[in-house]
C-alpha cells in the first residue's frame, strides 16, 4: 500500500492506522502465536464499528485481503500484504441477568465475561483459558469446559453483528443463511463486531486438577480412556501429557518431568464429584490435587495455562472413538523416553454435543466421543521436526478420525487444506455455496478458509 492509500484509509478512522515501519506496527501484527506473524500492508487498530467498515470497504475496493485479530490465540494463516483489522480495542461485555445473555465486543476475552456473569451467579460456555477472545472461540464451534453438559458455544448464539464484503454492518439472528454459517464457519463471511449468547444457572464447580508423576503418565492415560466412559454428561474433562521444562519458572514439584494433568469440571455436588473421581485418584499418589469446589470464576485455573506470547503449533484429530491402542500409540511416539518434544490433550466429548441445537448450524463432526490435540513447538514458519511430529501422532490415530476442529488448527499454514475436514460434506458444499454470495472475491482468507463455490445454497445441506 502507498503512503497515500495509508493516509486516504486513515482520514475518518477513530482508530489508528499503522504501515510497516511506523511505531506500534510489531506489536499490533503480534498476538499470542508468535511462529506465524502477519506482515500486512495496512493494520487497522479500530476503536469501533464504523472503523471496521472503513477497513473493510478500502480492502475490498483494492483487491486486499483481509485478516482479523483480536488476541492472536488460533492465527493460522497469517495475511502477507493485505489488510489487518486488530478489534482488540473494541472490548466490552454487557450482561443481561433476566434473560441470562451477554453481549460482547469483538475483541473480548473471557474473562471480562466470566467475571461480569458471575455477579449473577452466571457462567458462560468459556474454554480452558480465559484469555482466549469470546468472538474467534465462538465462530469455531466453542468447545468449552461445559459443552458435555450444555452443548457448543455455537449451539447458544441469540444473534451477531457483523461486517460482511460489501461493506455494510448488519445484524443476523435464527432464520438467516449466514446465521447459520458464522456459527462453526469461523471467520470466513465478515468482521463479527459483536455476538449475544447465552448464560447459564452455574456459580459453583467440582474442578481442578489431579497431577501424576512420569512413572504413572502410562497407567493414567489409559485408565483416564476406560474412565470417560462411565461419567455422567455433567462431567466435563481432558488428559493432559506435558513434558516440563527443568527451568526456575515452573514450580518446583512439576519441574523437569513429563506429567499426566488430568482436569475436571464437574456441574453437580462436591460429593458426586469426589465419588466419580475415585478410580482416577486410586492410580496412585499425585503431586498436586487442587480438586475441590470452586466459584466459576476460578476455572481457568483447571487447565491453568499460559498466558505470555509463545511460538506453537498445535493440531488435532476428532476421534469415532478413544481406541484401546490409541495411548501405547501417542506414547511411544511423544510420551516420556521417547525423545520427541510434544504436548498431547485428550478432550471427552459426548454427553448432549451430539445432540442437534435448536438452531442448526455448522459445527461438524458431532458424533465424535474425543479430540485429540497435539503442540508441538517449530522454530520458525517453515516445516521442520515438529511438523514431523505432528504427522506422526495424527497419523497413528488415523483409524479412528473422523475430521478436525477448526478452533485447533493453529499455527499451520497449511489451515486451508484442511478446510474441509472440519465439516460434514453437505455442510461444507453449503458453506461454500453461502461463501460465493457473501464473499465471492474470497476476501476474509486468512483463516481456515472455506473458497467461494458456485453450487446452489442449500438450506437443506446442514448437518444437525
Amino acid at each position: 500500500m502507498t503512503l497515500r492509500g495509508l493516509m486516504k484509509l486513515m482520514n475518518g478512522l477513530d482508530g489508528v492506522a499503522l504501515g510497516p515501519g511506523d511505531t506500534g506496527y510489531d506489536e499490533a501484527r503480534s498476538g499470542v502465536q508468535r511462529t506465524y506473524l502477519h506482515r500486512p500492508s495496512v493494520i487497522v487498530r479500530a476503536e469501533g464499528v464504523a472503523d471496521v467498515v472503513r477497513a473493510v470497504r478500502h480492502a475490498v475496493e483494492h483487491g486486499l485481503a483481509v485478516a482479523v485479530q483480536a488476541t492472536g490465540h488460533g492465527l493460522n494463516v497469517p495475511t502477507e500484504g493485505g489488510v489487518l483489522i486488530d478489534t482488540s480495542r473494541m472490548s466490552g461485555v454487557r450482561v443481561d441477568p433476566a434473560a441470562r445473555t451477554a453481549w460482547a465486543g469483538a475483541g473480548t476475552r473471557w474473562e471480562k465475561v466470566i467475571d461480569a456473569a458471575g455477579e449473577h451467579g452466571l457462567a458462560p460456555l468459556s474454554g480452558s483459558s480465559p484469555d482466549v477472545g469470546v468472538v474467534g472461540y465462538i465462530l469455531s464451534g466453542g468447545l468449552g469446559l461445559l459443552s458435555r453438559t450444555f452443548g457448543y458455544a455455537a449451539d447458544h448464539v441469540r444473534r451477531i453483528e457483523v461486517v460482511t464484503a460489501d461493506g455494510e454492518c448488519t445484524t443476523v439472528a435464527p432464520g438467516d443463511d449466514l446465521f447459520w454459517a458464522l456459527r462453526g464457519g469461523g471467520g470466513n463471511f465478515g468482521v463479527v463486531t459483536g455476538i449475544e449468547f447465552d448464560l447459564f444457572p452455574v456459580d459453583r464447580l467440582f474442578g481442578g486438577g489431579l497431577y501424576f508423576d512420569t512413572d504413572l503418565l502410562p497407567a493414567v492415560f489409559r485408565t483416564y480412556r476406560e474412565w470417560t466412559a462411565t461419567v455422567p454428561d455433567s462431567m466435563g474433562s481432558s488428559i493432559g501429557l506435558i513434558p516440563m521444562p527443568d527451568v526456575p519458572a515452573v514450580p518446583a514439584p512439576l519441574r523437569g518431568r513429563h506429567l499426566a494433568h488430568v482436569r475436571i469440571a464437574y456441574v453437580g455436588t462436591v460429593q458426586n464429584g469426589e465419588r466419580l473421581v475415585e478410580p482416577l485418584r486410586a492410580l496412585g499418589p499425585r503431586i498436586v490435587d487442587t480438586l475441590g469446589e470452586m466459584p466459576f470464576t476460578a476455572s481457568g485455573t483447571i487447565h491453568n495455562e499460559p498466558k505470555q506470547p509463545r511460538n506453537f503449533l498445535c493440531t488435532n484429530a476428532m476421534l469415532s472413538e478413544f481406541d484401546a491402542a490409541a495411548p501405547d500409540a501417542i506414547l511411544d511416539l511423544v510420551g516420556p523416553g521417547s525423545g520427541v518434544f510434544g504436548v498431547v490433550q485428550v478432550n471427552h466429548l459426548g454427553g448432549v454435543l451430539p445432540r442437534p441445537p435448536e438452531v442448526a448450524n455448522a459445527v461438524g463432526h458431532r458424533d465424535a466421543s474425543h479430540v485429540l490435540r497435539l503442540v508441538t513447538l517449530p522454530q520458525g514458519p517453515g516445516r521442520d521436526a515438529a511438523h514431523e511430529t505432528a504427522d506422526r501422532v495424527i497419523g497413528a490415530v488415523k483409524p479412528w478420525t473422523v475430521g478436525r476442529a477448526p478452533g485447533f488448527v493453529q499455527g499451520d499454514q497449511g489451515a486451508a487444506e484442511l478446510a474441509r475436514e472440519c465439516y460434514e460434506p453437505a455442510a461444507f458444499e453449503r458453506l461454500a455455496a453461502l461463501k460465493a454470495v457473501h464473499d465471492a472475491g474470497n476476501t476474509f482468507s486468512c483463516n481456515v478458509n472455506i473458497p467461494p463455490s458456485d453450487t446452489t445454497v442449500r438450506r437443506d445441506a446442514h448437518v444437525t
